[in-house]
């Protein structure tokens, strides 16, 4: 749910920025508005604050960090499957799967490490927000 509310905000950020933008270009062509320049800088502006808020609501890289985790583990695992299918039953041992077992703990230290760099990165955002009394958040 979250993630969906969040991907929403996220796409109408660009989508209001895409738009905003363009129309602060036209307002600037409008030769016959005396006062172009008045209306498209306050455009310009929402531009730059909403630019600024996006990436609040744009978990896109921890998608597609999740996305390649979950790729990266289904291979493995059509891998393992690929072995079993492959390899005669009397012939499978437990040692044959330690290869196995070092990918996936690879995939999920890669994974987790990755993680913690975009939580950090977030921690470090929210410490840097202020509060409407002009105060630091703690």
């Amino acid at each position: 749910m979250r993630k969906a509310r969040f991907r929403a905000r996220a796409s109408w950020a660009k989508i209001l920025t895409l738009a905003l933008t363009a129309a602060s270009t036209v307002v600037l062509g409008f030769t016959w508005l005396p006062a172009r320049a008045s209306v498209a800088l306050p455009m310009v502006a929402l531009v730059t604050v909403i630019s600024a808020l996006e990436p609040f609501y744009n978990w896109r890289s921890r998608w597609i960090l999740m996305e390649e985790t979950q790729y990266r583990l289904q291979r493995l695992r059509d891998e393992m499957d690929y072995f079993l299918v492959t390899t005669p039953t009397a012939d499978v041992r437990k040692s044959d799967f330690d290869g196995f077992f070092r990918d996936h703990q690879k995939i999920w230290a890669e994974t987790s490490r990755r993680w913690i760099e975009y939580r950090r990165l977030d921690a470090a955002a929210q410490s840097a927000e202020i509060e409407p009394d002009g105060t630091r958040e703690q």
